[in-house]
């Protein structure tokens, strides 16, 4: 799995007041922050910020957060790929059954779900990081939809005017809706 830290080499050019204002606008939140909503948006600004060549890809990355609807993802032509490939849906089984687990997700018990699907399963690489990418970020894709997942569950616990769905909600949520 990609370090959970981005590589100090990369510059970022972002920072927490970006991250508000972005919130702001899309009016995923609009009230005063509380002092854990502030802490959020320093940590989404220092996960998300080196991987963002602009602003619009910050957008993005956000709105993974603040918008997961498992049906409309299941609707894409790429998600039904991502699904199809070797082991896949052992691997979305074994990550459901981890993620049923009420301990809050973060770097640590991401690479330990992660440890433990690579020691249960045949599978490395894409065929595994794919499945957990699409179920839990919304998307199959690069390291970037890691630092995604890193945010959900602390988002979920800081109560912002939009709801977000916790690593748990999501993977519920999207087997529910698996054919």
């Amino acid at each position: 799995m990609p370090n959970q830290e981005p590589a100090p080499s990369i510059e970022n050019n972002f920072t927490a007041h970006d991250v508000v204002q972005i919130l702001r606008e899309q009016n995923w939140h609009t009230s005063e922050l509380t002092a854990g909503q502030s802490t959020w948006c320093e940590h989404a600004a220092t996960l998300l910020g080196p991987r963002c060549v602009g602003r619009g890809a910050l957008e993005n990355l956000l709105r993974l957060v603040f918008h997961y609807e498992a049906q409309e993802i299941l609707s894409h032509t790429d998600s039904h790929a991502a699904l199809s490939r070797y082991a896949a849906r052992d691997a979305l089984r074994q990550l459901a059954s981890l993620l049923l687990d009420p301990v809050p997700l973060n770097s640590d018990r991401l690479r330990e779900i992660v440890d433990i699907m690579k020691t249960n399963l045949d599978i490395r690489g894409r065929e595994l990081f794919q499945t957990l990418r699409l179920s839990l970020a919304g998307r199959p894709g690069e390291g970037d939809l890691d630092r995604v997942i890193l945010l959900l569950d602390e988002a979920a616990a800081v109560d912002f005017t939009t709801p977000v769905k916790s690593a748990r909600a999501r993977i519920i949520e999207f087997c529910s809706a698996l054919d």
